[in-house]
């Protein structure tokens, strides 16, 4: 009897822990359906998990993302998508993995003050089915900085440029990419975000296209997105989308 009894106190540690980092108060990310990234990492034995569902007259898509910190200054994240082509016939497809090292240079103020800064440096091997992927290894870059303007993060501005790289037979095989983005809080914990950007990294998209939408803190460590976009320029110009995305993260997980 008191072997079950010391068996079971632990186990339930192990599952007040975990509730209790789930519930723990953290703030609202840049996160993906939001293309224009944030200047922060999940921080040392952190992890977190960024999905979400992507429509539009071409395609249905699923895209996973798991995340992990091993240092508090480097993420490392190894994904994927999958989905249904709907232009041409619906056909299965997928690609990946697709895999990125984020590296914290300078972590956002507390207060106002010079932003926060990251390097991402990601590459998608030319291993895919159906209509998703690429020919060639897809690689890219680019640098994050992120302001509060108010107080608690509830005044958030994103900007990015990097590049974007293709070993594929392509008429632009290198592309600059850049992208500038806010959240704005609202209303206890829903936050209105939108963003401008010129080139999709993780896509290989190019031209420039806007998106807005709202988040919402379940948790303060689940957060919902919601968002409709459409390409502004560029040849073709993206097709008009909608998105539906999770994003769920924990602090000290080992």
């Amino acid at each position: 009897m008191l072997s079950r009894v010391a068996g079971a106190a632990p186990n339930a540690r192990r599952w007040v822990c975990l509730a209790s980092l789930l519930l723990a108060p953290s703030p609202a990310w840049a996160i993906r359906p939001f293309v224009t990234d944030d200047a922060r990492v999940v921080g040392a034995r952190g992890a977190q998990l960024e999905t979400w569902l992507r429509l539009d007259r071409n395609a249905l898509q699923h895209w996973v993302l798991p995340a992990f910190g091993p240092h508090e200054r480097v993420e490392l994240t190894l994904g994927g998508v999958y989905g249904t082509t709907l232009a041409g016939g619906r056909a299965f497809s997928a690609t990946g993995p697709l895999f990125q090292a984020k590296l914290l240079l300078r972590r956002m103020p507390e207060r106002l003050g010079f932003p926060g800064v990251a390097m991402v440096l990601g590459g998608v091997p030319p291993l895919h089915v159906g209509g998703f992927g690429a020919t060639g290894w897809d690689g890219f870059g680019y640098l994050a900085l992120t302001e509060s303007l108010r107080p608690h993060d509830h005044f958030l501005v994103h900007a990015n440029v990097g590049f974007y790289a293709t070993t594929a037979a392509v008429e632009h095989p290198l592309a600059l990419t850049w992208g500038v983005g806010t959240q704005l809080h609202l209303w206890r914990d829903l936050y209105g975000v939108a963003e401008l950007f010129s080139g999709d990294p993780y896509a290989g998209a190019s031209g420039g296209s806007m998106q807005g939408g709202v988040r919402y803190l379940l948790s303060h460590a689940v957060q919902l997105d919601t968002t409709v976009g459409a390409g502004l320029w560029g040849q073709p110009a993206q097709a008009p989308w909608g998105s539906v995305g999770l994003r769920i993260a924990g602090d000290g997980l080992w």
